[in-house]
């Protein structure tokens, strides 16, 4: 007993989910799941902040 609202709940999202209409971009999903190429543009540093932690990186090996 006590079961009818969880229940009535997990109807309604597997209902949801059964006819709710899906925009999927496959083809982002799978670069995202085989590790394509990454787009992403990494964000400006501060010369003065690179400056600061210098002396804490490790040294660059040639």
């Amino acid at each position: 007993m006590g079961r009818g609202r969880a229940k009535a709940k997990q109807t309604k999202v597997a209902r949801d989910l059964k006819y709710r209409t899906h925009e999927t971009d496959f083809g982002k999903l799978a670069q995202e799941l085989h590790g394509g190429e990454k787009n992403h543009t990494e964000d400006p540093v501060d010369p003065e902040v690179l400056e600061k932690w210098a002396d804490y990186s490790e040294p660059h090996r040639d």
